[in-house]
């Protein structure tokens, strides 16, 4: 029998760790994903889907080889949201995203985490270029991506989820 071994890298940034997910993240993950808020992802969810995306967040990482992480805060290890890089089936390409949950908006955290997740896109993974799939109506979201220096770029029609905006990310040499 061989032994499939899932390696999830664990990143830092001055405030969070971006980790795999850990059994104690599910209540304040499903908290978000049932609210309101989540909409900008495609909710809100019940429970068990919430249970099921979260295993999604490991799976991904085997499948993909490269995934999302839990944002963690760096002094007291709570999950504050979720970034990194995915690449669901329909996807135009892979895509950065991030979602911080509820109380944690305005303090910079979502930016933090999803400059250090792009980072890992370019300089770990050898990445040239990556792009964002933002609901038109998302403003937090629209704002964050401008304020990343990414650029709108077109609309991609989701079948479930609708018309979602792309925008572009700096190339590697432009985001040094």
């Amino acid at each position: 029998m061989t032994d499939t071994l899932l390696c999830i890298p664990t990143l830092t940034t001055e405030r969070l760790v971006l980790r795999a997910p850990k059994a104690e993240d599910f209540e304040a993950y499903a908290t978000y994903r049932a609210g309101p808020r989540s909409k900008g992802v495609g909710g809100p969810f019940p429970r068990d889907k919430s249970f099921d995306h979260i295993c999604a967040l490991v799976g991904h990482w085997q499948i993909r080889g490269f995934g999302r992480w839990i944002i963690a805060d760096r002094d007291t290890d709570a999950a504050l949201g979720v970034t990194g890089l995915f690449y669901p089936d329909g996807w135009p390409e892979p895509e950065i995203a991030w979602t911080v949950f509820d109380g944690v908006e305005g303090r910079g955290i979502a930016c933090e985490a999803a400059l250090r997740a792009r980072a890992y896109a370019y300089d770990t993974l050898g990445w040239s270029t990556v792009m964002s799939a933002i609901m038109p109506d998302n403003t937090r979201s629209l704002a964050l991506a401008r304020r990343m220096g990414c650029q709108y770029e077109a609309d991609f029609d989701h079948p479930g989820l609708g018309c979602l905006q792309i925008w572009r990310h700096p190339s590697p040499e432009e985001a040094a």
